[in-house]
């Protein structure tokens, strides 16, 4: 039976749109819910709400905004269940997936009660003798824009660490998943009594994301834009979040390299190679989408991936939770898979494993011979793709693994921690996991990406420090002379 979510949440209150938009399974494309079809109206009063309930919000004691946090954490843990399912129903997820997420969001909301009780600020010394100090405090209207591949933890890594600062929080879930990206979040933050305009959930259809985006990003009420998707529209928001002077954050797109040296214990190797490459079909920023192994340990290497990779059970996760490789989102995100794979074949790439598109499920495919003129090695995939590449030198990988306009992310396997050191430090990526994959997050961590993924980073001070600005204050003690002629 399909949910109704046909109200958007904001000033504390659930509130009617004029019209709905259709939320529909990827799987079977049977309709999940029918969801609040919010526009610039709309979004542009749960601003004014955020704003209004700013002063409130911001000015509790950091510990009553950290109690709060604790009581999201405990809701999460009461509607686990749920929000699983939904993971399944409305983004195609895994069932070990869903389960990985409601855990994960309880340890962002304890990371940021946690948080509350770090400094804030610091003692700077004076030539003058003033009582010197750098202070934080809350920017105000925080609005974010987040995405459909992991909604419900990314979406709270961009805005808990906001709220918990004293910021008011405006949030945009992706179209293609409203409920885990955003209507959960108010339900819980309902339950638990958050004040008034705390948290606004906005919801809306494909149509109307252009104009509600723009409100959220222009409207002089908004102080800062944290958003994650892809890089095309980052580019876009980060040029109009600058045009107005005002703070951002993006997580953007990744062509993430996992480098397998010739020392590497190779069955760990090929573990962390299947997980990053298949992960939720692959639809994270953080995929291994370049497979780089010595050629020395190339081929019993592949023996093992090719393995692991054909043992993964592919169908609908609704169905039966052992199916790990469910849908791809949605047609357009199928088609690009699609072309890449025909591109990378017509030159010259050998599929491996794999290859074959039934309804919007790809199975994991494998391949090689894979060369810097293919699309596949040249753009994101975001699909369960894995290109296999062989390199003769630490020199040669670290070369093939930086050939990117990304960023993001990066793995190194190797027996050798130094050896690993030295690989991952020249890098030219955000983030790197020495034996271990590239995709990794903790919530008291710095999240982020270099060059083409991203600016800012989310997660632990790092994740206040984005969204509060610095305040120089001072005590003046008898040591400012003033020029006698005033």
């Amino acid at each position: 039976m399909a949910h109704s979510y046909v109200k958007y949440y904001s000033g504390g209150q659930w509130r009617e749109t004029s019209s709905t938009f259709s939320d529909f399974n990827p799987a079977d494309d049977t309709l999940w819910a029918t969801v609040a079809d919010a526009g610039s109206n709309e979004t542009r009063t749960a601003i004014q709400n955020a704003h209004d309930g700013f002063g409130e919000w911001s000015q509790l004691p950091f510990t009553t905004r950290a109690e709060f946090m604790l009581k999201i954490a405990a809701e999460i843990e009461r509607r686990k269940d749920d929000l699983v399912k939904s993971v399944q129903a409305e983004g195609g997820g895994w069932f070990g997936k869903g389960m990985h997420e409601a855990h994960a969001l309880q340890e962002i909301f304890r990371a940021a009660a946690a948080a509350s009780y770090g400094p804030v600020g610091e003692m700077l010394p004076s030539a003058s003798g003033k009582f010197s100090m750098a202070m934080r405090k809350p920017l105000g209207v925080v609005a974010i824009i987040s995405p459909w591949n992991v909604p419900a933890l990314l979406s709270a890594r961009q805005f808990s660490f906001p709220l918990v600062a004293g910021n008011t929080i405006v949030l945009k879930p992706s179209e293609e998943t409203p409920f885990c990206g955003g209507l959960f979040f108010a339900e819980v933050c309902d339950a638990v009594g958050l004040p008034a305009g705390a948290l606004n959930v906005v919801t809306c259809s494909r149509e109307n994301v252009a104009a509600v985006g723009d409100e959220l990003i222009e409207n002089p009420l908004v102080k800062g834009i944290a958003f994650t998707g892809s890089t095309a529209v980052g580019r876009t928001i980060a040029a109009k979040a600058g045009a107005h002077l005002k703070k951002c954050c993006i997580e953007l797109g990744g062509k993430d390299a996992l480098i397998v040296c010739e020392d590497a214990d190779l069955v760990r190797a090929a573990q962390l190679a299947n997980f990053g490459s298949f992960m939720h079909q692959g639809q994270i920023c953080m995929s291994v989408e370049k497979l780089l192994v010595h050629e020395n340990v190339f081929e019993p290497f592949m023996k093992l991936f090719k393995q692991r990779a054909s043992a993964l059970k592919v169908g609908n996760p609704l169905q039966d939770n052992a199916n790990v490789i469910g849908p791809l989102i949605n047609d357009k995100q199928v088609n690009n898979v699609r072309t890449q794979i025909e591109d990378a074949v017509k030159k010259g790439a050998t599929v491996e494993l794999g290859g074959k598109i039934s309804g919007r499920i790809v199975e994991p495919t494998i391949l090689t011979g894979v060369k810097p003129d293919m699309l596949v090695y040249q753009n994101e995939t975001f699909g369960p793709v894995a290109p296999v590449i062989p390199f003769k030198s630490d020199a040669e990988a670290i070369t093939i693994a930086n050939d990117t306009p990304y960023g993001l992310s990066s793995g190194v396997c190797t027996r050798d921690e130094h050896r690993g050191m030295e690989i991952a430090q020249a890098l030219d990526t955000g983030m790197s996991h020495i034996n271990c994959s590239p995709i990794n997050d903790e919530a008291n961590a710095p999240f982020g990406g270099a060059k083409s993924s991203g600016i800012g980073r989310y997660g632990g001070r790092w994740g206040v420090e984005n969204f509060t600005e610095t305040r120089w204050i001072t005590i003046e003690r008898g040591g400012k002379n003033i020029p006698p002629a005033f």
